[in-house]
């Protein structure tokens, strides 16, 4: 479903990585989004969630997008039934992301696709999927990094940096962010006692 790392090839230093057509469509969104959806209050998330999905981005029922969000390249974003982005949440597409079901981004979280490698002449670009697991919190302005899976039922706490895959049910904390305690049980399975 999503794809591997990727390195971006670029013509010249400098040069941009993408196509004409995928810049003039960053530039359309860079324009639209602002304007027609940045300053609209939450119960317009409707007209929101019409204009995401006129841009390629795959939105599931009952998901929620604060006006305040960027997301860098829509089309690149798929966000399962109700799954929440929050006031200042950053998805940077430059790659992409999964968002699991029911799962909330907290307010300014960061979740990067994109890095560069150090190694190549040029430092070229280069993006790795993100992946959210269904009913995961990304606390506030915690930053995620690119190729990261954040497993099923976890916590990520607020200013938290994740760097490296974090196992389903648990909790993690701190820069790097470290594992600070495992969910014994399922939130469902607490739901239905």
């Amino acid at each position: 479903m999503i794809e591997e790392t990727i390195r971006h090839e670029r013509s010249a230093y400098g040069a941009s990585p993408w196509d004409i057509r995928e810049r003039m469509a960053l530039l359309l969104w860079q324009v639209l989004w602002p304007t027609l959806c940045g300053w609209t209050p939450k119960p317009f998330n409707g007209w929101r969630v019409f204009l995401l999905r006129r841009f390629g981005m795959k939105i599931g029922q009952k998901c929620f997008v604060h006006s305040r969000a960027r997301i860098q390249k829509p089309w690149n974003v798929e966000m399962a039934d109700g799954a929440c982005v929050g006031d200042r949440a950053n998805l940077y597409s430059l790659g992409r992301i999964y968002l699991g079901a029911e799962c909330i981004v907290a307010q300014e979280a960061y979740l990067c696709t994109g890095t560069h490698s150090r190694e190549q002449p040029g430092w070229p670009l280069v993006t790795a999927p993100i992946r959210v697991g269904r009913r995961a919190f990304v606390g506030a302005r915690a930053f995620v990094l690119p190729g990261v899976h954040i497993g099923e039922e976890t916590t990520v706490g607020a200013c938290a940096v994740v760097t490296r895959d974090v196992p389903p049910r648990c909790v993690v904390v701190g820069n790097p962010a470290r594992l600070k305690e495992t969910k014994t049980v399922s939130s469902n399975n607490e739901a239905n006692a």
